[in-house]
């Protein structure tokens, strides 16, 4: 007779049995409702003893108005009662980023510093465009890559960005725009990218948790060929991202010899170019209608021969990657070992590109003013007292009005 021990397992599909997770409450005891996926909200309420059946109809309800029509209020939930407002007023909350810092460049970028809960501030920035609007998100408060080009990368990593976090730049960036309730058409924030503070594939579940409520079609609703997730080159992440994210997928290159790469880029050392471009060209759902971009920094002597151009045609065809190479002048910021190439040596280069047949257009500096370019982001908070900020936050803020 057969024991328990070595009965053999049933094969087939068996449905996972939902498990209570632990919802952290805020200082004040209440839970945030904002970055909870449908099946969390309902966790929560059925966690806070809320009937089986009725958690599933207020969580879908609540989904709407927090997602859908951006709604940080219960008492604006206009089809659920009254009576239940004060319940979930006194046990949830539905959060924003707090702004300490908000500026508007002259050509019309928008760039936030926010701050959490624990104080740790990270930035934001909205570039506006003919065509359409694009988020810059932030995934970490800091960076621990290093990159010897960006300013960012001079800060200490202090920790990863949470869902709500994550998705919280998106909603205040909608409250700002004015765009609730959400809707497909004609809104100024169109596009998202995630090239802000840190590494998002070194935060890979938050980023995934929050991209996945971006992109529900009964929230949000940002298409995935609207959203661009930046890599600086973390290679065992990126088939992930692939599989489970299948946004666009954009790689910091900045330099094609393994020399110069190892210098500003020191992620190199560990995934080096060839393993690199490999994992590119595995990336699932790539071809020339949805293709690679490349981010290329342009710098004086550096990286930016007409050889250099060259060698990168030719790994991007050994490749055979569908690819845009994008060229970024070089954004100066105090401290920094580099200089911007000169404006004849970025024509040269990327005609060479071009002359290839690959797409190598010159990005335009958007924010430099208010040092919200590539490469720029470092919170201001290191540069300021917290008290100056929040100083300064009241008089910024009526920018935005």
């Amino acid at each position: 007779m057969q024991t328990a021990a070595n009965l053999m397992p049933i094969p087939g599909h068996i449905d996972p049995v939902p498990v209570p997770r632990s919802f952290v409450p805020r200082s004040d005891g209440r839970i945030d409702l904002l970055g909870l996926s449908l099946a969390d909200l309902r966790m929560a309420l059925e966690t806070s003893q809320l009937e089986e059946k009725q958690a599933k109809l207020r969580a879908k309800q609540l989904w709407h108005w927090i997602y859908n029509r951006g709604a940080t209020e219960f008492s604006a939930m206009t089809d659920i009662s009254k009576t239940m407002h004060p319940w979930l007023e006194q046990r949830f909350v539905i959060s924003r980023p707090n702004v300490v810092e908000a500026q508007v460049s002259t050509d019309g970028t928008r760039k936030w510093l926010l701050r959490s809960d624990d104080a740790q501030d990270y930035e934001m920035v909205f570039i506006p465009d003919a065509d359409r609007g694009t988020l810059c998100v932030s995934s970490q408060v800091g960076c621990t890559l290093n990159c010897t080009f960006c300013h960012t990368g001079t800060m200490r990593l202090v920790r990863n960005l949470t869902p709500a976090e994550i998705v919280g730049q998106v909603m205040l960036a909608r409250d700002s725009l004015g765009e609730w309730p959400s809707q497909p058409e004609g809104r100024m924030l169109t596009n998202i990218v995630m090239m802000g503070m840190g590494e998002p594939l070194y935060n890979f579940e938050n980023v995934r948790d929050a991209l996945k409520l971006v992109m529900d079609g009964a929230g949000l609703a940002l298409s995935r060929r609207r959203i661009t997730l930046s890599t600086s080159g973390v290679v065992p992440m990126m088939a992930r991202a692939g599989a489970e994210i299948g946004v666009n997928l954009a790689v910091s290159l900045h330099a094609v010899t393994k020399e110069v790469r190892d210098e500003i880029v020191p992620l190199n050392r560990k995934y080096g170019i060839e393993e690199l471009l490999q994992a590119c060209a595995d990336y699932p759902g790539t071809n020339n209608a949805r293709r690679i971009t490349f981010e290329y920094v342009m710098l004086k002597d550096k990286n930016d021969s007409d050889d250099d151009a060259r060698e990168l045609v030719r790994l991007l065809r050994k490749y055979e990657l569908p690819a845009k190479v994008n060229l970024i002048p070089f954004n100066p910021w105090p401290g920094a070992a580099y200089e911007c190439s000169t404006p004849e040596r970025i024509k040269s280069f990327s005609s060479i590109v071009f002359g290839a047949g690959i797409s190598a257009p010159v990005r335009t500096p958007r924010g430099r003013d208010i040092d919200a370019a590539c490469g720029q982001l470092k919170t201001a908070s290191e540069k300021k007292s917290r008290a100056q900020l929040d100083r300064e936050a009241a008089v910024e803020s009526d920018a935005f009005a």
